[in-house]
């Protein structure tokens, strides 16, 4: 490798080299040269916002845009497809996920180098040489223990790539003595190799967008894709992104980021398990702020359904899509009954998006396909309803007003136990994890662990009078590690970074400003090199 001013830190193992070649490593160099700075404003400018909302201030839609809010116009056009995306499965870009999510019978797949996958170096490279594998068709995979093989079927679902969120770095390859942005590591990498495939089949090089918070934020994206297919000579507009709604900033610029994007912009997304992480972290000191137990925080409760219609109705305004948020449940083994009683969650999630409007949704599991496609097959006949406008006007204090709902010991325990499990095997390498019959990615424990911390910051009571206090967590920690202990045993729980998971997890929430992301220390301390 032979790229100047920069440096691959990470193994480069058998195969690395078709993905890190000399070109493509030179087009991340240019990335990072033309956009580092500027991404690097972002983020300081969230840290600005952060500080004035601890200080008192309330988020509002922006002044200064009003004149592009309810406006007559429209984004560009959208692929045929990316028409139709009833239903969409969403999960890692390990080998096995690639080709069953692709077989699945969703219309799309979200390959994901983000919170559903640990940001690993072998992970992230092999995940593009999955992906390459998967666009040029000739992915397969033998099962080592089973001996089953895995391939692509006839028809397949349409690719979409998820890379990390700005504030990621890729600490594995440095320009000029600087770690490029893991967003632009996962983009560039994917568009390089994939983009002129993609389009020789009649697809193209689609994304998820992830954690943005301010329309600025989208204008770093769209610059970031001019710049992309100027350098590979394409046409601009030849990459449509797909934006999550999934930070409470967001939700009051939904209408500018789709203009900011519009060129390359199809469709917003509602990532409610990231967006109630959001909501609690933005407004982490306000004690007016405080949500109940998680379980009792759904998208019926008034402030997550105001953000959906919201969402829908600004997606429609404009001719973009408005894609339902994730099912987190999936098939109970070897218990008909509880089986049943997810599906019937599930079927009773989509019947509501589908009413609503909304023209797809997510599903987490292959075997949840058929219940969500069954469910808009049936409310929603054409393959979108984008001319579907919801009667609505939604203020800021709609998208604010927190829902009443318990705070209880076991919501406690549940959140500390589902942050301990998930963590535990983020540090494994598995970035969705099957837990209490829900896949989880890291919004789990994001909101498991800012949460308890919003209760011991603004010293909130349980409804049995409990003080949510240092003694208290502490305690719940203790108990928790103990019920991991005794339900995957004594081997695999020393083995498992149960331990390391708990720590991690005690740490976040005991200190005294909350952290950004809990990913961030995560990966410097396990993973960067």
């Amino acid at each position: 490798m032979s790229v100047t001013g920069v440096q691959i830190t990470g193994p480069m193992n058998p195969g690395y080299e078709t993905i890190l070649t000399d070109e493509a490593v030179a087009f991340l160099a240019g990335l990072h040269r033309r956009f580092e700075a500027t991404r690097r404003e972002r983020l300081a400018a969230r840290a600005a916002l952060q500080a004035r909302l601890d200080a008192g201030e309330k988020l509002g839609f922006l002044p200064e845009t009003a004149a592009i809010r309810g406006a007559p116009w429209k984004i560009g056009t959208i692929p045929q497809d990316l028409t139709d995306r009833r239903v969409e499965i969403t999960g890692p870009v390990d080998r096995k996920m690639v080709i069953n999510a692709l077989n699945s019978g969703a219309k799309c797949f979200m390959a994901c180098f983000e919170d559903a996958s640990t940001p690993a170096w072998e992970i992230m490279v092999e995940g593009q040489v999955n992906l390459r594998d998967a666009v040029a068709g000739t992915i397969s995979l033998t099962d080592e223990t089973s001996g089953k093989e895995y391939r692509l079927g006839k028809e397949t679902a349409t690719l979409i790539a998820r890379p990390r969120g700005w504030h990621l770095l890729e600490k594995h390859l440095y320009v000029d003595g600087e770690p490029i942005a893991g967003a632009l590591f996962d983009f560039g990498l994917y568009f390089f190799h994939n983009a002129k495939a993609l389009l020789a089949k009649g697809s193209g090089p689609y994304l998820y967008l992830p954690k943005m918070e301010h329309y600025l934020e989208a204008r770093l994206w769209n610059d970031v894709f001019v710049y992309a297919q100027s350098q590979l000579g394409l046409p601009v507009g030849t990459i449509k992104a797909t934006v999550l709604i999934e930070t409470l900033p967001a939700a009051f610029q939904t209408e500018e980021i789709l203009w900011e994007l519009r060129e390359h912009i199809v469709a917003l997304n509602c990532g409610r398990w990231d967006y109630i992480f959001s909501y609690i972290k933005r407004q982490r000191t306000d004690p007016n702020a405080v949500l109940p137990d998680r379980a009792a925080v759904t998208m019926t409760v008034p402030f997550m359904r105001n953000y959906s219609l919201h969402t829908i109705r600004t997606c429609h305004l404009h001719g973009a899509y408005a894609m339902g948020g994730m099912s987190a449940f999936i098939p109970v083994k070897n218990d008909e009954a509880r089986n049943a009683a997810a599906f019937e969650q599930v079927r009773a999630d989509k019947e509501r998006e589908a009413t609503d409007g909304h023209d797809g949704t997510w599903v987490a599991h292959p075997g949840l396909v058929p219940v969500a496609l069954q469910v808009f097959d049936r409310i929603m006949p054409g393959p979108n309803q984008v001319a579907k406008i919801p009667d609505v006007s939604v203020s800021a204090e709609d998208l604010l007003r927190p829902c009443e709902g318990p705070k209880t010991r076991q919501g406690l325990a549940m959140n500390i136990n589902v942050g301990i499990g998930y963590v535990a095997s983020w540090l494994r390498g598995q970035g969705a994890a099957p837990l209490h019959n829900l896949m989880e990615d890291a919004a789990t424990a994001e909101i498991s662990r800012t949460q308890v911390w919003q209760w011991r910051k603004t010293e909130t009571r349980l409804d049995s009078g409990e003080l949510v206090d240092d003694d208290l967590i502490n305690a719940a920690i203790n108990e928790q590690l103990a019920v991991w202990q005794q339900a995957v045993g004594d081997n695999f729980f020393a083995s498992g970074r149960y331990i390391e998971a708990a720590e991690l997890m005690r740490e976040m929430i005991l200190a005294e400003e909350c952290p950004e992301f809990l990913t961030l220390p995560a990966y410097d301390r396990y993973f960067a090199a």
